[in-house]
This record gives C-alpha cells, sequence and structure tokens, in this order.
C-alpha cells in the first residue's frame, strides 16, 4: 500500500477527510484544464499557482508581437479622433485666445466673451468656421494618439514588470516618456493646425499647401550691417527650411513632460479606486470572454468617463502656462515681424502685456475642452481594447 494511504489509514476519522482530497485534485485538475483552454484565471494569484514561473512574462512578450502593436495604435488614434472632434469649436476658440489673436482678444478671460466669440466665428463662416483646421487636427491626432498609446503600454511593460513595481513615480515616468516619443513625431503637424486654426481674415484665405510654404521661408530679420553683433547675434542663425516646422518645440516638450505624465498617472489611479472590492459591483463590468488573462476588469462608461474627466482637469491644470507660451511661439511668424521668440522672450512679452493671469488665458475655457476631450479618449481607446481583445 502507498504510503500515503498507509498514513492516512492510521489516522483516525481520515473518512471524513476524504471529500477535502478529492475537492483539492478537481480543483487543481480544473485550473490545468482551465489554463490548457487558454481561459482567464479565476483570482489573480491562479497564474502563478497552475503556470511555470519561465512562463511568467508571456503577457510582456504578448504586447511585442507584431498583432498587438497594430491594434493598440489603431485603437489609440480613433480614441484620438473622436475626442478632438468632440470639441473641435472649443478648441478653435482656445486658440485664438491663446495666441492673443487681434479679432478676438476683446473676447477673451471670460464665459461670454468665450460665447460671443462662438458666435462670431459662426457669423462669419457658419459652422465650417467652428471646424477650420480640423481635416489637419485628424490628420495630426490620429498618429499623434496611436503612437501616445502605442508607446505607453511598451514603456509600461518595460518600466512596470511586476505588479509590485507599479509605483505613481513609474506610472508618470511611462506617460511622460509616451507623450514625448508622440509629439516629437507629430510636432509639424500641429504647427500646421494652430495656424490653420488662428486665421480669421475672409479674403485670400490660405490653403494647407501654401500655409506649409509660409512656415518653410519664414526667416528672421536681416541685421543692419552697422548693427552691433552681440545685439542680434542670435537672429544670425539660418532659421529657414525645416527647422520652422518644429517653431515652439522645447516648450512643448516641456509641457508634455507634466502633461501626458499626470494623465496616464491620475488615469490609472483613479481607475484603481473604482475597481477597490468595495466599489468595484458598482463601478465594473463584467469580464469580457475575449478579455486576456489578467487585465482588469473593465469599468462602467460613468467611471471610465469620470477618470478620464479627472485626469484631464489635473493635466490641463499642470502644464497650462507652457502651453500658452508654446502657441504664442508657434504662431509668431503668423503676427508681428516674425522674428523667432525663445521661451524666456515669449514669458517676458506675456507677463508685460497681461500679468500672471496672461499665462493663464483661455484655461476655464481649456478644462470645458480638456475633460470632455481626455474623457472621451480614455473611454473610447479602452472600449476599443476590449472590442479588438487586448
Amino acid at each position: 500500500m502507498p504510503p500515503a494511504l498507509i498514513s492516512h489509514a492510521s489516522m483516525p476519522g481520515s473518512a471524513s477527510n476524504e471529500p477535502r482530497e478529492v475537492t483539492a485534485d478537481a480543483f487543481l485538475l480544473g485550473a490545468k484544464m482551465q489554463k490548457e483552454k487558454g481561459e482567464a484565471a479565476i483570482c489573480p494569484t491562479d497564474d502563478e499557482a497552475s503556470v511555470p514561473r519561465s512562463k511568467k512574462h508571456s503577457s510582456s512578450q504578448k504586447k511585442q508581437s507584431l498583432d498587438y502593436l497594430w491594434r493598440s495604435g489603431v485603437a489609440g488614434g480613433l480614441a484620438g479622433c473622436a475626442a478632438k472632434t468632440v470639441v473641435a469649436p472649443l478648441d478653435r476658440v482656445k486658440i485664438l485666445f491663446q495666441a492673443h489673436n487681434p479679432q478676438f482678444v476683446k473676447y477673451a478671460g471670460s464665459w461670454w466673451g468665450f460665447g460671443e466669440a462662438i458666435k462670431e466665428i459662426y457669423r462669419q463662416d457658419g459652422v465650417r468656421g467652428l471646424f477650420r483646421g480640423h481635416s489637419a487636427t485628424l490628420l495630426r491626432i490620429f498618429p499623434y494618439a496611436g503612437i501616445k498609446f502605442l508607446a505607453y503600454e511598451q514603456i509600461r511593460a518595460l518600466v512596470i514588470t511586476r505588479k509590485d513595481h507599479e509605483t505613481p513615480l513609474r506610472r508618470l515616468v511611462s506617460g511622460s516618456l509616451a507623450g514625448v516619443t508622440s509629439v516629437f513625431f507629430t510636432y509639424p503637424l500641429e504647427l500646421i493646425r494652430v495656424r490653420l486654426a488662428f486665421e480669421t481674415k475672409r479674403e485670400g484665405r490660405s490653403s494647407l499647401r501654401s500655409i506649409i510654404r509660409q512656415i518653410y521661408s519664414e526667416n528672421a530679420l536681416t541685421v543692419p550691417k552697422n548693427a552691433p553683433a552681440s545685439t542680434h547675434a542670435p537672429a544670425l542663425i539660418p532659421r529657414t527650411g525645416l527647422a520652422n516646422f518644429y517653431r515652439g518645440f522645447s516648450p512643448t516638450l516641456l509641457g508634455m513632460l507634466p502633461y501626458a505624465g499626470m494623465s496616464f498617472l491620475t488615469h490609472d489611479t483613479v481607475g484603481d479606486i473604482f475597481r477597490h472590492p468595495k466599489l468595484a459591483k458598482w463601478t465594473t463590468l463584467p469580464q469580457p470572454e475575449n478579455a486576456p488573462a489578467g487585465k482588469a476588469a473593465p469599468l462602467r462608461s460613468w467611471a471610465e468617463l469620470t477618470a478620464g474627466g479627472i485626469a484631464g482637469l489635473v493635466s490641463q491644470t499642470v502644464s497650462y502656462p507652457l502651453e500658452v507660451i508654446r502657441r504664442r511661439m508657434q504662431v509668431g511668424g503668423a503676427v508681428g515681424d516674425g522674428h523667432r521668440l525663445t521661451i524666456g522672450e515669449t514669458a517676458k512679452l506675456i507677463m508685460r502685456e497681461r500679468g500672471v493671469r496672461g499665462f493663464f488665458v483661455g484655461l476655464t475655457i481649456g478644462y470645458a475642452k480638456v475633460v470632455p476631450m481626455v474623457a472621451t479618449s480614455f473611454y473610447t481607446y479602452e472600449r476599443l481594447k476590449t472590442f479588438f481583445g487586448i
């Protein structure tokens, strides 16, 4: 008789223990069959119990597959397009306020002025005027959002390799690097979009091609021969060509670090709060059948939109002053003498014109725009991820 049976036979009341032993064997057998079928684990620790440790990194390897990359990129791009379409009229007015457009500066600083600006644009150009520059927006936002979400998933998988590594700092770093990556590849399209949205003249309106030519050919002022070299030294640097399409790129990078970082950090943190066991029955949906093993339960629509809205509110507040500086630098060739201002010069100009409040011009409109935009973006992305089974 096997030793295990001998030991059980010699124990008093061993018959009462047999159901437990059978139940445990059945549980292990069921877990093994479940894993072979590719079904999700019953609880977060089931994977480690039924799978050898050598396979614990299979999920990160799956994220690097071509199938996951294109699904994640397309989901992110479509999410960005949906979000920008929802807030396109607000974005047009915000750019006019931020860039200190002479025709609309009188409306800046109040909700009444925002409404009047909307009416003025509608009187001039109708509904199309509210969406001016939107085609360029979509051309930019699809690759921008696609790269941003894709980069976040990939960088996050490298920075956060285990559950105990998932700290706020690592989430912040992952989001910031994802934002910098996306903006580097798509910034020229953003500059073209801002120029199109900045124009308000009725006659002789610039086409997309003419705007590109104009940006390419812009240069600094001609320096007089008898001018002191120290006074105009920065203007002697060549300022034409492809470099013009990165006008305002430095403050964009500085602004993107806190904006993207805080956006992803806040969204993920609020999502964790909503998925807490005490709230989960009101905030989460049942796990879809095609969900990957170990993926967190999807949030209900209102919870997902709330998490995205809070993320937009926080990230906008942190990065807004740098965004104002960026807008002023981007339209530097469209107003004034075309001289390319540095970050410091632009900040001094804004301070001289309107003081500290100048760095927050249009912030209330920014909230009205960013909160629904980020909420729509995260909501669409998460739902498309569910649809694509990633």
